[in-house]
């Protein structure tokens, strides 16, 4: 008999909870069951191709179709469709206009005297073009304009001067972009727990949250403004030591292994019909 802790059951009843919101999001903008079936049974043999693969042996149809209960000719489709949904896109551009605003942010010749953003034209030797050659490689700067244009990030005034009004890539008008967060930012928080259950004992991750159940709904705003204004001043300490250690190869040297990490914080409420009171602990 399995473990209560492990027992298939636990595992679905937090499957069903995860879904939840996710199901909720699907249907609000339209995406019906058999468009979310398909899409689940690309990721069960990308992750059996990827995530599961032997040591030295080139993995074949039947092992994912094992893995993954799907048949053989499902399995042979779907590796052989093509990906057209634009991830990889969008990907490049969130890193890439996130760099550019933090170092609008940090990059002294790009601030004023107060340590502020300043204001920037588009060309000039500190202007938003050199800015971008800086902090963005080889991106077109009218590209990155345009991006930071649309998502709300930049506002350009009538005399073609650039002002900062988001220190932080947060798309506020694109849905897409958005939507893309969406999935970049819960991926990250389930891998940290799936981590955390396989290794949590000898290499845990921080994963960690506050929360009382039965707050009374005239304080929430005092909190949204406090923890909002905590959790800012938090990521930002915690960005100037990455930026501090984001360094270049040495000259000459083999290339430094790298590897993505960061820090995610979130909010959360949800209303409660009735007050739940909180109970001793079995």
């Amino acid at each position: 008999m399995a473990d209560d802790d492990t027992s298939p059951g636990v595992l679905q009843r937090a499957i069903e909870q995860l879904l939840r919101p996710l199901v909720r999001l699907l249907l609000r903008h339209a995406v019906p069951f058999a468009a979310f079936e398909e899409m689940a049974k690309r990721v069960y043999v990308d992750a059996a191709l990827n995530d599961f693969a032997l040591p030295d042996r080139k993995a074949s149809a039947s092992r994912v179709a094992v893995l993954t209960g799907l048949t053989r000719k499902e399995v042979q489709r779907l590796r052989s469709a093509p990906d057209e949904d634009g991830a990889g896109d969008l990907s490049e551009r969130y890193n890439r206009a996130a760099r550019v605003l933090t170092g609008w942010v940090r990059d002294d010749d790009f601030r004023d005297s107060k340590g502020a953003p300043r204001e920037l034209e588009i060309d000039g030797e500190r202007g938003f073009a050199s800015l971008v050659r800086r902090h963005s490689g080889d991106m077109p700067a009218r590209a990155v304009l345009d991006e930071l244009l649309r998502v709300g990030a930049v506002e350009q005034h009538d005399d073609a001067r650039l002002r900062l009004v988001a220190r932080a890539f947060v798309p506020q008008r694109s849905q897409a972009d958005k939507i893309g967060i969406l999935g970049h930012d819960v991926a990250d928080l389930i891998a940290t727990i799936d981590h955390n259950l396989q290794h949590g004992a000898t290499d845990p991750r921080f994963q960690r949250k506050v929360m009382y159940h039965s707050i009374p709904t005239s304080a929430l705003p005092a909190f949204r403004k406090s923890s909002a204004a905590d959790a800012q001043a938090l990521l930002e300490k915690l960005d100037r030591w990455l930026a501090a250690h984001d360094v270049d190869d040495p000259a000459g040297a083999e290339p430094l292994p790298r590897t993505r990490v960061g820090l995610g914080i979130y909010y959360f409420e949800e209303g409660l019909e009735e007050p739940r009171r909180e109970g001793v602990l079995p």
